[in-house]
C-alpha cells in the first residue's frame, strides 16, 4: 500500500522538476502555489513612447510671435466683454459667494 503513495509522491516530484526546468529553459516565472501574481503585466512593453508620438508636435506654440498674438486677442476680448458688464466676476464674488452671503 505504501508502494502507490511512494509511486505518487516521486510522479509528482519528477513533474515538478520538470516545470522548473521548463521555466528555466525557457524563461518563463514558475508559479507552483497558482497565486495571483503582476508578472503577466510588468512583462508588457511600456506604452508611453507611442501614446507621445498620437499626437503632433504643435509648432505654434513654438513661435512667441504667435502666442503673444493669441494672448493680446484673448485680452482684447476679455476686455470689450467687461465693457459690456460680461466679464468674468472678481475673485470670491462668484456664484458660490453669493450663495453664502444670502
Amino acid at each position: 500500500m505504501n508502494f502507490g503513495r511512494l509511486k505518487n509522491v516521486v510522479a509528482a516530484a519528477a513533474i515538478e522538476g520538470l516545470a522548473e526546468a521548463r521555466a528555466r529553459i525557457f524563461g518563463h516565472v514558475l508559479n507552483p502555489t497558482g497565486q495571483r501574481s503582476s508578472h503577466k503585466v510588468l512583462r508588457k512593453k511600456l506604452i508611453g513612447e507611442k501614446v507621445s508620438q498620437w499626437y503632433p508636435h504643435d509648432i505654434m506654440k513654438d513661435d512667441p510671435l504667435v502666442m503673444a498674438r493669441q494672448e493680446q486677442e484673448r485680452l482684447s476680448k476679455l476686455e470689450m466683454l467687461k465693457r459690456r458688464g460680461k466679464g468674468p466676476p472678481k475673485k470670491g464674488q462668484g456664484k458660490q459667494a453669493k450663495k453664502r452671503n444670502k
